[in-house]
């Protein structure tokens, strides 16, 4: 028996070739695989001794011989097979295991060129996977490191390998090349001809809505249910990837959906700050965000600002957690905790709420990664996609000499320097407030938030009747215009100061006089950020 080794994912290799060696299989492998089992004292065939020829052109011809895929290819009840075989003095090879060139990983570094992304396209390993899946009667194939352990136990079967087993592996290695040939061609709808070269685009719309959308992910777990007991469900995605699917769960109670759901605005809304930033959602709204130089007190003023709502809440922070913070979060009840990163001291608080989930996730690898770029969700018999809303124009600092686009002050009264930084805030934090959306903040927090009605009128009202405490001295967003000046009217009698808002109705002019009757600072950014 001969098995036939090449991964870029070096995970367990050493370990499952050992495994194999026990089992009488002899070793076939080529490049940094083969040294890798050679370093561990495993005996190993190299594919150019099988192959009569060296590897070529630095690598990117090795595997690509028919006394390789004949090997693989040949089906052990064709006698015709059978006889080819032996004709040509080529043995069979019974069990294939590759993983591809890194190519997702180096295409989401913009600052690689067309010539280094070319070359970390696998030609022969996509070659093998394929050939092996398709034969995967007489010939196992695998191509993630988690079936090792599992294709050892059926390879100690008495009669072999269950053919279940087999067509499993094979339906795997199949989805592999999939997923690896879409992301080859969503990343070269970023390339664009340069004269007699080529130049990567920093951005292309066509990596976030492809002209043909393939969703081919593995499953990470099933749910208890979906948002409601009635309703299966179960989460996908790439563990190995980016963003909550590559999360590290510290502790806790398995994930629910709705618990995913809110994770992700949770983690959506503190990623728009570069300053220590702390959100609590609740059904994927935000009760309370707030920054400050610790992210301790962002938390304490995130939680203060809808101590009720925040009940039961899940919280969002965007740097480290540290015990400090542990510790205030424990003082209440909280269903679960998402973060860059946890220290051990912090871990050793948390662990008195056992069933508090926490999760953490490199948060830096979400900036202008074209994977995380995309929102997708289904409709009716198919999907909608679009490019993720950011708030963009808040990244640089508001005042009137802000140079941005758009920003203009639109009333008689220009916004003074502390209500600029609010108003600022503000804006950041209603993007991410289900509309028709009116948030009320004070300085770097907020104070009450009106999400989700009908009309906005209603979401301003909705917002003052939420505040704990007086809104006067407060500053107002509203994620899309003012259709009518009521909303203008019931902003100043609550007590706000300023506001920003995108403009663009029909009836501006009314509503910047009514802003100008009552002494209110506005800006205009040009922007609407809806959130249905």
């Amino acid at each position: 028996m001969r098995a036939l080794l090449s991964v870029s994912d070096k995970t367990g290799i050493e370990e499952f070739a050992s495994g194999l060696t026990s089992r009488g299989y002899e070793l076939i492998s080529t490049g940094g695989t083969a040294r890798t089992l050679r370093d561990a004292g495993l005996p190993i065939t190299l594919v150019s001794e099988i192959t009569g020829m060296p590897e070529m052109m630095d690598g990117r011809v090795k595997t690509l011989h028919p006394n390789i895929h004949a090997g693989i290819l040949a089906r052990r009840d064709h006698e015709t097979d059978l006889s080819s075989l032996q004709e040509y003095d080529i043995e069979p090879i019974d069990l294939v295991v590759v993983n591809l060139y890194p190519f997702a990983r180096t295409a989401a570094n913009k600052s690689v060129s067309v010539s280094e992304l070319i070359e970390q396209i696998d030609i022969g390993g996509p070659s093998l996977v394929r050939a092996a899946a398709k034969n995967f009667k007489d010939v196992l194939v695998i191509v993630d490191s988690g079936d090792y352990e599992a294709t050892l136990l059926e390879l100690d079967r008495s009669d072999g390998p269950e053919l279940a087993f087999r067509l499993e592996l094979s339906r795997k290695a199949f989805a592999h090349t999939a997923e690896y040939d879409t992301t080859i061609a969503h990343t070269f709808k970023s390339i664009a001809v340069s004269g007699t070269d080529f130049r990567r685009e920093q951005s292309s719309p066509a990596e976030v809505v492809p002209d043909r959308l393939t969703v081919d992910l593995p499953r990470i777990s099933t749910l208890r249910y979906g948002e409601n007991p009635h309703q299966e469900a179960a989460w996908y995605g790439d563990s190995k990837g980016i963003g909550l699917p590559a999360a590290h769960q510290v502790q806790g109670k398995p994930l629910s959906f709705t618990n995913l759901i809110d994770l992700d605005a949770a983690a959506r809304v503190v990623l728009e700050f570069e300053e220590p930033a702390a959100a609590v959602i609740k059904h994927t709204n935000p009760c309370g965000v707030a920054t400050s130089v610790t992210i301790t007190n962002a938390y304490r003023q995130a939680r203060d600002a809808d101590a009720l709502s925040a009940f039961g809440g899940i919280v969002g922070l965007n740097c480290p957690l540290d015990s400090t913070t542990a510790s205030e979060i424990v003082s209440t009840f909280i269903e679960a905790v998402v973060a860059p990163s946890i220290d051990e001291a912090a871990k050793a608080v948390l662990a008195e709420k056992k069933s508090l989930r926490v999760l953490t996730f490199d948060m830096a690898l979400l900036n202008d990664n074209p994977i995380a770029q995309a929102d997708a969700r289904s409709i009716l018999g198919g999907w909608i996609v679009q490019h993720r809303d950011e708030v963009r124009e808040a990244r640089s600092v508001w005042g009137e000499s802000a140079a941005i686009p758009d920003l203009q002050v639109v009333t008689q009264r220009a916004p003074r320097p502390e209500e600029w930084t609010a108003l600022q805030f503000a804006w950041r934090v209603c993007a991410h407030v289900k509309s028709n959306a009116v948030i009320f903040t004070h300085g770097d927090r907020t104070v009450a938030i009106g999400a989700g009605q009908m009309s906005r009128i209603d979401a301003v009202k909705v917002a003052t009747l939420k505040a704990p405490t007086s809104l006067t001295g407060t500053v107002a967003a509203s994620d899309a215009f003012f259709p009518f000046r009521d909303g203008l009217d019931a902003l100043a009698a609550a007590g706000a100061t300023a506001v920003v808002q995108p403009g663009g109705s029909v009836r501006d002019a009314e509503v910047i006089r009514a802003a100008d009757e009552h002494g209110l600072a506005m800006v205009f950014t040009g922007r609407r950020h809806f959130r249905h």
